[in-house]
């Protein structure tokens, strides 16, 4: 089956296809003629199954070629990273008639955004809160609205974005066609879609001999030490066959600190998360996506807007909260149908989250494998080659300590005066006493230049000169204490 076959337009056939995308995956088989007659929906089906083209199409087809201007389609996501990359899919569908996409979200400036609205865009893709607040602003009407989509609902609950939601459902007409989408179905997210959409089909795009985990993801988990875990990383990285690899961490502060580790060893890394503006963000994303970095290193913040269809493996740093984070994480890997490898690490103190885990999705592995950076079925797991080590290049030369005489390694002959390798200096220094060629009567140092007649000595091992004079009597001071005022 083509797109053409569900009644795709033929602009948008031809659209997708200048960039490879043919034949439709389940869950837009079984959506799209739907959404085309104005059903509302909810969509269920695993993150990476073509859920956004899924709603997207008919959504673009049902505005109509040249739709008038102001926003008549609003798609509301969790997060800023899923915003660029949903609004970057409809502007590709859309990219051969005169439908306007705008991205509404937080860390980017005002201006652009409303000049965009100003212009006329008619569907907005964008978070909760900058909607919700370019709409207070009276910048942003929502009043026209016919189509309304909720992506990603059940990371809306995880985010607390529940009120904000509904807020928007308020301020949009009560015969809009609506559809909403997500992997879960949590009991909130069904009291929300009673509420606000008119007898929605639920559709389920789960193969149910696939179980709870995509059967084109190899789980591999590992009890790991956190003091080995970099180096483990490390021989990962240089696997056979491996493509893009996105690793997450729990703290902001340790993907800062291992994107700067991954670097150092030889490897093109970039990180995504919460320290970082908005426009590093978007670099970062944007250099992953292009191939200029490789490894991604990312919080869960980010995980939902990581839509590369050619992530060959994940690997989880620190091992996510409860089985959800598990398999949004997992689900960077193996999507639009290739396969892929998720890889966790586990600490000693969290075999007890990994026991939930592993009851809940069902996997199989009760007990972790204890691996290390040397361990043989490390190799034999991930296809690694026999003898890579942790570092592409060599480490960097530092400067080491002083050794005890005061010099540094491989200094030369200076190295035991304490000198840095530089030219020996061609003057001597002779002492006088006052007034045979000094300049001062209670005697000074004179610096002369040094002639082949000159009568210092040096033995070359460090020790002092000696020009043959008898040292100068040292001077004694005698200090005087002030009398103390009465």
């Amino acid at each position: 089956m083509t797109f053409a076959d569900l009644i795709i337009d033929q602009d948008m056939v031809d659209a997708l296809a200048s960039k490879g995308i043919v034949e439709p995956f389940p869950i837009q088989e079984q959506t799209i003629p739907l959404a085309l007659s104005g059903q509302d929906i909810i969509g269920q089906a695993k993150t990476g199954t073509g859920k956004t083209f899924g709603f997207g199409l008919p959504l673009i087809q049902r505005l109509g070629p040249n739709p008038e201007h102001g926003v008549k389609a609003l798609v509301v996501v969790p997060t800023r990273e899923l915003c660029v990359q949903v609004a970057e899919d409809l502007e590709l569908a859309a990219k051969n008639r005169k439908t306007q996409v705008v991205a509404i979200y937080g860390g980017k400036a005002y201006e652009g955004q409303i000049e965009q609205l100003k212009a006329g865009a008619q569907i907005v893709v964008g978070t909760p809160g900058r909607l919700l607040d370019l709409a207070s602003q009276r910048m942003l009407d929502l009043g026209n609205v016919r189509e309304m989509v909720l992506d990603e609902a059940d990371k809306m609950l995880d985010l607390g974005f529940l009120a904000d939601i509904e807020k928007l459902f308020s301020k949009t007409p009560s015969d809009r066609h609506t559809m909403l989408f997500s992997a879960t179905m949590p009991g909130p997210i069904v009291a929300l879609a009673r509420r606000f959409m008119s007898k929605p089909i639920h559709i389920r795009a789960n193969d149910p001999d696939e179980g709870l985990t995509q059967a084109n993801i190899k789980h591999v988990v590992y009890r790991a030490h956190s003091l080995d875990k970099d180096e483990v990383v490390a021989r990962i990285l240089q696997a056979e066959g491996r493509g893009k690899t996105v690793i997450f961490t729990r703290t902001k502060r340790a993907a800062a600190k291992l994107v700067e580790e991954l670097g150092d060893r030889g490897f093109n890394a970039a990180a995504v998360h919460g320290d970082l503006n908005q426009d590093q963000r978007e670099r970062a994303m944007a250099a992953f996506k292009a191939g200029k970095k490789d490894v991604l290193i990312a919080t869960d913040v980010a995980a939902r807007g990581i839509d590369v269809h050619d992530v060959t493996h994940v690997i989880n740093h620190t091992i996510p909260e409860d089985e959800k984070t598990y398999l949004h994480r997992a689900g960077r890997t193996g999507r639009a149908g290739k396969t892929g490898i998720a890889v966790t690490f586990v600490d000693w103190d969290d075999l007890h989250k990994w026991a939930l885990i592993n009851r809940a999705l069902e996997m199989d592995q009760p007990e972790p494998v204890e691996t290390y950076s040397s361990s043989p079925h490390l190799y034999e797991d991930l296809d690694i080659p026999a003898g890579s080590k942790g570092r592409l290049k060599p480490t960097p030369l530092k400067d080491k300590a002083p050794d005890a005489l005061g010099g540094r390694p491989g200094s030369g002959s200076g190295a035991a005066s304490g000198l840095s390798n530089r030219p020996p200096r061609s003057r001597n220094r002779s002492r006088t006493r006052g007034g045979q060629g000094g300049t001062s009567a209670l005697g000074a140092q004179q610096e002369t230049t040094s002639a082949p007649e000159a009568s210092g000595t040096h033995d070359g091992q460090g020790h002092e000169h000696h020009d043959g004079n008898s040292a100068p009597r040292r001077r004694s001071r005698t200090r005087r204490r002030s009398a103390k005022p009465e």
